[in-house]
């Protein structure tokens, strides 16, 4: 029986569910209503659902909050949300809006204090640290900066304050559809092993799903491979 938990994404530019290649805006691609998706996934059996407001991740705060309401209005899915999170007023803003979780990446660079104290404040269940990886270091603003900090680093600074969920998304393999960076997961949870890894990019089918939950991966977010028809939902045989 499969034990990785299954999480569909829907990244959101201007009200549309879109999904972009490498994280660079000028591939977007528009795949309709992120309403009618979440509807979708909800149908299919998923019990959870990674959104993205990458107006937010550009501009540098939150944007979509709206369509979150609506989803978790209209669903009963578990809603993790990411992009745009800078402040604490973002971060109350999101919660209220009815996710469950937040996915916070840039602050935890540039603030780590900040993010230390939201944290406590909120609880570390309530939050996943956004690793998001070009080239071994951390990168920041919606993938648009690459910072000096080193991945191992980093995760290793925040699995020993407590942090335990952790999104890795290996930036060159995001929308290509060229298979998953499972060498670099297993290393994470090798050196981490009570990290909830949420591995990201790269999907591109079941295979490459059932290879993931093979390494030992507890969670495995996938969208593209969804929307271009890469992956039969009713196929997957969701038992999460």
């Amino acid at each position: 029986m499969r034990k990785i938990e299954l999480i569909p994404a829907i990244d959101i530019i201007e009200g549309q569910c879109v999904r972009l290649s490498k994280g660079d805006y000028d591939t977007k691609k528009v795949y309709g209503s992120p309403i009618d998706m979440a509807l979708q996934f909800e149908e299919l059996g998923f019990r959870r659902l990674h959104l993205v407001d990458l107006d937010g991740a550009k501009s540098k705060h939150v944007v979509n909050d709206g369509v979150l309401r609506e989803i978790c209005q209209r669903t009963s899915l578990t809603v993790d949300f990411g992009g745009g999170v800078k402040t604490e007023d973002d971060l109350q803003r999101v919660f209220d809006a009815g996710a469950q979780l937040v996915t916070v990446g840039s602050i935890a660079i540039t603030r780590p204090d900040l993010y230390l104290q939201w944290m406590e404040r909120y609880g570390a269940d309530h939050l996943i640290l956004g690793a998001d990886v070009r080239n071994g270091r951390v990168s920041i603003n919606g993938w648009k900066e690459d910072s000096d900090v080193q991945l191992t680093d980093f995760l290793t600074q925040y699995q020993q304050a407590g942090n335990r969920n952790v999104l890795c998304t290996e930036i060159s393999r995001d929308g290509m559809l060229q298979g998953p960076a499972i060498d670099l997961y297993r290393t994470i949870m090798q050196a981490h092993p009570t990290c909830h890894l949420i591995a990201s990019g790269g999907v591109s089918s079941i295979e490459d799903i059932e290879a993931l939950d093979r390494a030992g991966i507890p969670a495995v977010v996938f969208g593209k491979a969804i929307y271009e028809g890469r992956i039969d939902l009713k196929k997957l045989k969701i038992e999460n």
